[in-house]
Parts: C-alpha cells; sequence; structure tokens
C-alpha cells in the first residue's frame, strides 16, 4: 500500500467522517477490481477478497476455490483438483472450499492508481449514504452555511461536511449572494436520488418565516401562541395569522416583543423584508378587517358559499387596501383562503350627487330655466342666486353654451331675487325661526360648492393625485413595519 492510499484513508475518516471499517471495505473492493482488470480471466473467478494490511502496507488477493476429484476438474478459475489442494490444505476433503493467494508480482505498486480511482468513488458513494442518514430527518429545520460556489442561477451552500443547494426557485429575488456569505437556510428535502442524496435548501420557503419565529418567539414554542397561517411574497411581504392558547397573552403582543424586539430580528434575518401579524379570527368579516389593514374598511359582503369577500373602501383608501402591486389584498387572500375583493365605496359620491340636483332644482326654478342648465352653472360656481349675480355675462355664457343674450336675461333674473332675499335676511328678527333654515341652507349650498371645487381639482389632477395615494400608501406601509 502506497502513502497516497493511507493519507485516502486518513482524509476520509477524518474529515469526512465516514467509518473506518467502511473505507477499508472500499479500499479491498478497489483492489479486487484492479486484479480483475489486471489479470487475464480474472472476471471469471467467483469469490476473490482482498487482505489489506493497514500496518505493513501489504495487500494479498486471494481466491476462494471448490475441491473436486481430480478426474472432475474442468474450471480452472473456480475449482482446484484434490490432489493439488491437499498439499495447501492436508486436510481438505472433496467438496471443501480452500482459499489460494493468486496476488500477481508488484500487484501493489501496478495497481493502485486503478485502485485509488475505485476506492475514491466507492468512498463518494458511501458519503452520500452518511448525508442522506443524516439529513433525511433534518427536512424542516433551519440550518447554517456558508456560500461555496455558483452553478448557473443555483447556489451551493457549505454546510460543513456536506454540501446543499438552493436552487433557482427556492432563491429570494431581492438577495445577492457572495462567496463566503454565512447564511441561514431552511431544509426544505433531502431527495434520494439516483446520483446520490441531495439536500435542497430554501429562503424563500414560508415555513423558513415559521421556524424563524418558532426560535425568536417562546409562546410560540411553547404552543401558547399558535401560528395559524403564513402567506409570503419573498422579498417583499409576509403576513402571519397568530391565535392564543391562553386568555391572558395577546398573540400579536407576543409576537411582535418589546419596543418590537423580536419581529426586528426576523426582519433582519428576512433582508428587511415586511412583516404583517394579524389576530386570527374564525370569523371572515373580523378577520379581513385585520388583513387588510392599514386601509379602513367601510363595507363587508360574504359568500360563504364560494367563500368570496367583498369589500369596499374609500377612494383614499384604496391604494392601501390594494397595496404595492396588489400584495395586501393577495396575501390577505393567500392568508384567509377566500377571494378578496376590493372595490371603491361609491356611497359617499351618490350622496354628494344627490345633493347637487337638489340645490340646481332650486336653483333652476328660481331662475326659470332647466335643470340641466341649472346643473351645468351649479357646478360652474353658481350654487345660490347671490353668486349667480356676481357672475359676468360672458362667464356664464361660456359656462351654459349660450349667447350672452340669454346670459343677460338670467342674470336680470338673478339680480331681483337676491336683492329680495338680502332684504328679507336684513328685516327678519334676530330670533326668528324662520331664519335659521335660511342660514342652514346658504351654510349647506357653501358646503356643496367646497365639494364641487373639490371634485373639479380631484378630475383635472389625476396624474398628481394617483401620485398622492402611492406616496400615502408609502407612508402607511413604513409606518407599519
Amino acid at each position: 500500500m502506497t502513502n497516497d492510499i493511507v493519507a485516502l484513508i486518513d482524509y476520509y475518516e477524518k474529515e469526512k467522517g465516514i467509518d473506518r471499517d467502511k473505507v477499508l471495505a472500499a479500499l479491498e473492493f478497489a483492489f479486487i477490481s484492479a486484479y480483475r482488470k489486471m489479470v487475464p480471466g480474472a472476471d471469471a473467478i467467483e469469490e476473490l477478497h482482498a487482505d489489506v494490511d493497514t500496518r505493513k502496507g501489504d495487500t494479498t488477493i486471494h481466491a476462494t476455490l471448490s475441491v473436486v476429484a481430480d478426474d472432475d476438474y474442468v474450471d480452472k478459475f473456480n475449482e482446484v483438483p484434490v490432489s493439488v489442494a491437499r498439499k495447501n490444505k492436508p486436510d481438505a476433503e472433496l467438496g471443501d472450499t480452500v482459499s489460494f493467494n493468486v496476488t500477481p508480482a508488484n500487484f501493489g505498486r501496478i495497481a493502485t492508481q486503478t485502485a485509488k480511482q475505485t476506492m475514491m468513488q466507492r468512498l463518494r458513494m458511501a458519503e452520500k449514504e452518511m448525508i442522506y442518514d443524516e439529513y433525511k430527518d433534518r427536512a424542516g429545520d433551519i440550518v447554517s452555511g456558508t456560500v461555496r460556489r455558483f452553478e448557473k442561477s443555483d447556489v451551493l451552500i457549505d454546510l460543513g461536511k456536506f454540501e446543499g443547494r438552493i436552487p433557482s426557485r427556492e432563491r429570494v429575488v431581492t438577495e445577492e449572494y457572495n462567496i463566503g456569505d454565512r447564511i441561514r437556510v431552511y431544509v426544505v428535502a433531502v431527495e434520494n436520488e439516483a446520483r446520490g442524496p441531495e439536500i435542497i435548501l430554501s429562503r424563500s420557503h414560508p415555513n423558513f418565516v415559521r421556524r424563524l419565529f418558532e426560535s425568536e418567539v417562546a409562546e410560540i414554542a411553547d404552543n401558547t401562541v399558535e401560528l395559524r397561517g403564513i402567506a409570503r411574497e419573498a422579498g417583499y411581504r409576509t403576513k402571519v395569522a397568530v391565535a392564543s392558547n391562553d386568555d391572558k397573552v395577546d398573540p400579536v403582543g407576543a409576537c411582535v416583543g418589546l419596543r418590537g424586539a423580536r419581529v426586528k430580528n426576523i426582519v433582519r434575518e428576512l433582508n428587511n423584508e415586511k412583516v404583517d401579524i394579524i389576530r386570527w379570527s374564525d370569523d371572515p368579516a373580523e378577520f379581513v378587517v385585520d388583513a387588510l389593514k392599514p386601509a379602513n374598511i367601510r363595507t363587508i359582503n360574504l359568500d360563504k358559499e364560494n367563500k368570496v369577500v367583498s369589500v369596499t373602501v374609500d377612494e383614499e383608501e384604496l391604494s392601501k387596501a390594494i397595496g404595492r402591486r396588489g400584495q395586501n389584498a393577495r396575501l390577505s387572500a393567500k392568508l384567509m383562503g377566500w377571494d378578496v375583493q376590493v372595490s371603491k365605496d361609491e356611497t359617499q359620491h351618490e350622496q354628494f350627487e344627490e345633493r347637487v340636483t337638489d340645490a340646481a332644482h332650486n336653483l333652476a326654478e328660481e331662475l326659470e330655466i332647466n335643470d340641466e342648465m341649472a346643473d351645468k352653472l351649479f357646478r360652474a360656481g353658481g350654487a345660490s342666486i347671490d353668486l349667480v349675480a356676481q357672475m359676468p355675462a360672458e362667464y356664464i355664457a361660456q359656462a351654459l353654451e349660450i349667447d350672452e343674450e340669454q346670459a343677460a336675461t338670467i342674470l336680470s333674473k338673478a339680480a331681483p331675487a337676491a336683492a329680495s332675499a338680502e332684504a328679507d335676511a336684513e328685516t327678519a328678527p334676530a330670533e326668528t325661526p324662520a331664519e335659521v333654515p335660511a342660514v342652514e341652507q346658504e351654510d349647506a349650498s357653501e358646503e356643496v360648492v367646497e365639494e364641487v371645487k373639490a371634485e373639479q381639482s380631484e378630475e383635472s389632477s389625476t396624474e398628481e393625485s394617483e401620485a398622492g395615494d402611492a406616496a400615502a400608501e408609502s407612508k402607511a406601509e413604513s409606518t407599519e413595519a
């Protein structure tokens, strides 16, 4: 046995942790394979074994032959005549087996390279078997390792004695790795394929977040707090639903920790991925309210048969409810197991339009014009007779798309009506109950005017409104995190 073979035995035993008996068995197999390749006809020998002396460095090959009568001797590779066998073993009888040394001259030196290659192949197989035996029960655990190398888009992780793989599908798209980086990964599975066992690792799996919460939150580890569901878009946002098995323990507070210490550790491990912690509820209506935060929901409709929940929000809350790239609504749906449909609440708009219609109708009666013209005049700023009387004729003509003569006619009717209303207001007693509705009506008109102006401003600056919504969303998300 040469020194490099000895060194190879020590390496696999000490560095790879393979049992010495398995290493020697691989070496014996390797020398037998080398013998069969070197000696013509050796493939026909059914029983061969190698005797490896690790102290002296000698290796001998022995063939086990069956003892037959001299007249029956026909198979020179597996049989030996009884007369020849008794020279080696005096008490040999017919039917016995006798071991013969069949080692060629200079066998150790000639066979070393062939044996070395075969031995390394066998030891790699033994190593893979050991990987499978050690990691087959570790699926679902978090382990630490070092980035060793890259194969296309896959990342190879050094786990100490073994090597794991992060396939491209299990990577976080927002994360970049460098050789030598120390990272924590989730063991998805240990696949025992034809080429050998392979440890599949992940940083994008939802259960990676689950294990992080179990390690950081003692109440989850001892089952006081239960993690009911996880919905994740790795690298961007994760929603976690928790419930308490103890009425005295707040599940959300337990997961957040003192001054947010616990959830901060998790967010840091996830490279600042946003994590929402939600109180679990068996009531879908109650659950969806918490799931869609920070948006404020106005109405909720449930279709329990088809598992569809429809919610409405104010227009300014719509971007919050949907979330950036639709993540808030989408993750809420995954967490609930329901189809979550978010829409804008039209109730306020309808109420506003009803108020405008009523005010325009009153204006039409006073000015003796149709409701359509009154509506245009109202939306142009003529919410009251006084305001109409102060408008230039050319402005009225432009707003109503009429000629100035017609506009002057309207002004002629508005001026006396405005003067009459003013006179009535001056002569009326201060405490007269009839005056109160007039004041309220005027205030209401001013309120409607302001709403009209706001609506016109909103319609004329759509892009600015959208930018504002995005900014509000960003601020809300930052506050929530």
